[in-house]
């Protein structure tokens, strides 16, 4: 089994097209089929099933995929690793968050200290970070979701307070604070069930003795400031993340709440020494902006 046969399989299997996926690896078709062949007799099993010109990955092939996926990780790893040894590299830091506004600034002010650090940002939901962490196809994690999986450790570097979200013409938009229970009765605009942020508004919700009356669900933040800005209802937002030109935001002051943002990485896992450095880079950037705990 070659390294080179395992590239034109993740690749095969990622388009399940033959023509297409020769043509992204530049090389003939016949000559991917043959590799595919020769890996699949080298395996036992079929990896895809073919049917009138056409294949998809079978059973077999999404199992071996998924290992094929974690070996290619630990191989880049070690690579690095090795790198960082000799003095060859520079550095790579790969980020995983759900939201790009809070890191921007500290990530910036690092990049300026370390001009040779290779970025890449991936975007995701708050509640797919643990995963991305833990297989590896992050370096760091940004979240404000506790940390629930054996293996990964986490870093609390800031915590923001939890504001409602009203449109300037609402009842609310000149108050200061607010008891949430007088908002029972409000229309809310939240985010989809299975989002983060949306269990812990649920959580203040519960807390509050509020059944909201939700008149829409969104997958993200620049939805829900829409909306609320076109009148349909209010809702939460972080104080940090929440500015926005034509809304106002109201405290809470009953019950109190706030979220928690924490960078999470993998203990059993290379951690790139530019990893490390912008986690420790991260945690005293916002030690004078907010309250920050190693655990």
């Amino acid at each position: 089994m070659e390294l080179l046969q395992l590239q034109y399989f993740q690749k095969v299997a990622k388009l399940e097209h033959m023509t297409k996926a020769a043509e992204e690896l530049r090389i003939a078709q016949p000559a991917l089929s043959k590799t595919i062949s020769r890996l699949e007799a080298h395996v036992g099993v079929p990896l895809f099933d073919r049917h009138r010109g056409r294949i998809r990955l079978n059973d077999f092939g999404r199992a071996f995929l998924n290992k094929v996926e974690q070996a290619m990780i630990l191989l880049e790893e070690g690579r690095t690793e090795v790198r960082e040894l000799a003095g060859l590299e520079q550095g790579s830091l790969h980020i995983g968050t759900s939201t790009t506004e809070l890191l921007s600034k500290p990530l910036g002010a690092f990049l300026a200290e370390n001009p040779g650090v290779k970025v890449q940002i991936t975007q995701a939901r708050p509640h797919e970070l643990e995963a991305l962490v833990d297989a590896g196809k992050v370096d760091l994690g940004f979240t404000a979701l506790p940390v629930q999986r054996a293996g990964l450790r986490q870093a609390v570097v800031l915590q923001e307070e939890i504001y409602l979200l009203v449109p300037p013409a609402h009842r609310f938009a000149e108050r200061e604070s607010i008891d949430l229970r007088e908002a029972a009765e409000e229309p809310f605009i939240g985010y989809k069930e299975n989002f983060g942020f949306q269990k812990l508004n649920d959580a203040l919700l519960r807390e509050a003795g509020i059944a909201p009356r939700y008149v829409c669900r969104v997958d993200g933040p620049q939805a829900v400031a829409s909306l609320v800005r076109a009148g349909l209802g209010i809702a939460f937002t972080g104080c940090k993340t929440g500015r926005d030109k034509g809304l106002a935001l109201v405290r809470i002051e009953t019950p109190a709440f706030q979220r928690d943002f924490r960078i999470v990485w993998s203990e059993n896992r290379f951690v790139s020494q530019a990893s490390r450095n912008f986690r420790d880079f991260v945690v005293q950037y916002f030690a004078g902006i907010g309250a920050f705990a190693a655990e």
